[in-house]
């Protein structure tokens, strides 16, 4: 892979004689694969003389794609300067964490309103398609991309990017979970430690570094990394190359020059290599590494999501205030005063967060370990935050961060990736499948007309008749699908089937069972999804189903008229079978 830095300054364009080496430009970084797939990570300033580059070397003729890390302005100020958006015959696919109001098009696009901007974005020649994205991985060409959230004030992820045996990470802007992690003294722990673990091995991490371990207390709550931790989590996860960027607006050359030299000496004699990125610099990656597994990246387990939230304190004025935060979050608060009483409350409301006062005399670290729920435990000693679900806020915390974490943890509740429940009669389930013959026999043309009708019928690009084995869902007939075949735990057709009922699901992105699926933010990017079982010997054995790439519904007319195609493949599967 090939990295160039075009924008590596924090916070604040920084241009001018005291930052030539290291640069003055907001975040914007190239990436390259092997085979072209051109990827650019955030559009701060940094990104317009990017963009006159692609404008002069293909115009009219860019295909390519933005991960965004977040919408704070030093990251998509660059976009109403960004050159190839503005070409007819560009496409781009934009890529973000989405929030809980505002479309991700309306975010990037309200910087260009009428007030702060002489155009708007319907000046925009290209085609941009938004994507929004959670926790979890999707392709872009022969790129693999894995997410992960950050720990910042305002929805943040990081980008594991893993092509041609090479792997980068991007973690821009993240700030250290314990304050204890800031100074990174012996090994990271809970948050922080599956934050080094997101690094696992990659090449070249790209990472936020813009305060040190003396500047870190006046800071706290700010959204950034010290060096120190940047180093330990990079040495703990067994990275090659760590690069520092998102350098402060106060920093001038000189005192990048001081900051790189800590981070070395940090590092010691380490196998880690320290530099400080710089605009222009380039790296060239030459991949020796096999792609890390998919269920290598940590991250702590989805759950089920409704907004509500307990608040375990025994302080009235602690809850009002969390109260008031939960409310902008259009969540509701209820108090648990001690340990005791946060499981049957938990029962009664089941709530998608947990808020403890560390401070108060309740035993915190009791009710975290008396619950599967994710905790946010505010103030206190920070002996609780040591946990893959537990994260710890210190005293002094302002409403707009304690809404961001809130968001995150919510964001990983409700929009994940859930595989279908195993029906209680799997054995049964299985035994008529197995009797019917059809796993892995050539196509059939009565099975492909049903299919072809189906697709005619509701004008969708994809129809399919799934059959769900023990661990994938083959396809017996197909159209408009290239794989014969995919894993259960990814199947919508394996929820139609545990249900045995008709599946509608009209967006798959605001549906927290698919919204992180792989087929949903990778090929074939399934928006729309309609499935009815189809059954041999009174059992679901599979589905006829429909796709589409876009969002749509059915009336109750429409999920009849599947429901009777449903029928018609149920009778060609009792003459398979006799």
């Amino acid at each position: 892979m090939h990295v160039r830095f075009w924008g590596t300054r924090g916070s604040l364009a920084k241009p001018g004689p005291s930052t030539i080496r290291y640069g003055g430009n907001t975040s914007c970084v190239e990436v390259r694969a092997a085979d072209g797939t051109l990827i650019i990570l955030d559009c701060g300033t940094g990104a317009h003389e990017l963009g006159q580059l692609l404008a002069s070397e293909a115009p009219g003729n860019v295909r390519a794609s933005l991960l965004i890390s977040h919408t704070h302005w030093d990251h998509i100020q660059g976009i109403p300067f960004f050159a190839p958006f503005f070409i007819p015959g560009n496409e781009w696919d934009i890529y973000a964490p989405q929030g809980f109001s505002d479309t991700l098009r309306t975010t990037l696009a309200g910087q260009m309103e009428y007030a702060y901007f002489p155009i708007t974005a319907e000046a925009f020649g290209a085609t941009l398609n938004y994507h929004h994205v959670s926790e979890g991985w999707f392709d872009i060409g022969s790129v693999r991309v894995h997410t992960r959230f950050l720990n910042h004030p305002a929805l943040t992820v990081g980008y594991r990017i893993e092509a041609d045996g090479a792997s980068i990470v991007y973690a821009c802007d993240h700030e250290p979970h314990s304050s204890a992690a800031a100074l990174a003294d012996g090994d990271l722990e809970g948050q922080d430690r599956l934050h080094s673990e997101f690094l696992r091995g990659a090449d070249l991490v790209i990472h936020d570094a813009q305060y040190t371990a003396e500047e870190y207390p006046s800071k706290i709550g700010w959204g950034h990394s010290t060096i120190n931790y940047a180093v330990k989590a990079c040495t703990q996860a067994g990275v090659r190359k760590l690069a520092l960027t998102h350098h402060d607006p106060l920093r001038d050359d000189a005192a990048v020059d001081g900051l790189l030299a800590t981070a070395q000496a940090l590092a010691g004699n380490d196998d880690l290599e320290v530099i400080a990125a710089s605009e222009g610099l380039t790296i060239e990656l030459v991949g020796t590494r096999e792609k890390q597994a998919d269920q290598t990246i940590a991250a702590p387990p989805a759950v089920e999501t409704s907004h509500r939230l307990v608040v375990v304190t025994t302080d009235p004025a602690f809850f009002e205030k969390i109260s008031e935060v939960a409310g902008r979050e259009g969540m509701a608060a209820s108090q648990a005063r001690s340990a005791a009483e946060l499981q049957p409350m938990t029962e009664r409301h089941s709530p998608a967060l947990l808020v403890i006062d560390g401070d108060s005399t309740v035993d915190s670290l009791a009710a975290v370990q008396g619950s599967v729920l994710p905790a946010i435990v505010i103030g206190g000693s920070g002996a609780s935050g040591n946990s893959a679900n537990v994260e710890h806020i210190a005293a002094g915390w302002t409403p707009e961060y304690l809404r961001a974490r809130m968001r995150t943890w919510l964001m990983r509740g409700k929009f994940g990736h859930v595989p279908a429940a195993i029906p209680e009669d799997e054995a049964l389930r299985l035994k008529a499948l197995h009797s019917l013959g059809l796993l892995d026999t050539p196509r059939e043309e009565r099975f492909d007309r049903l299919t072809r009708i189906a697709a005619r019928m509701f004008d969708v690009p994809t129809t399919v008749i799934s059959l769900v084995d023990e661990d994938r869902q083959w396809f017996k007939s197909k159209q408009g699908l290239g794989a014969d075949e995919t894993p259960r735990h990814m199947s919508f057709c394996a929820h139609a089937v545990a249900g045995n009922a008709p599946l509608i699901v009209p967006d798959a992105l605001a549906d927290r069972r698919f919204a992180a699926n792989p087929l949903v933010v990778g090929d074939p990017r399934i928006r729309f999804y309609a499935g009815v079982p189809v059954r041999s010997g009174g059992q679901p054995v599979g589905t006829l189903c429909l796709i589409d790439t876009k969002p749509r519904d059915l009336t109750d007319n429409d999920i009849e008229a599947l429901q009777d195609l449903g029928t018609m493949v149920e009778l060609e599967l009792a003459a398979k079978s006799h």
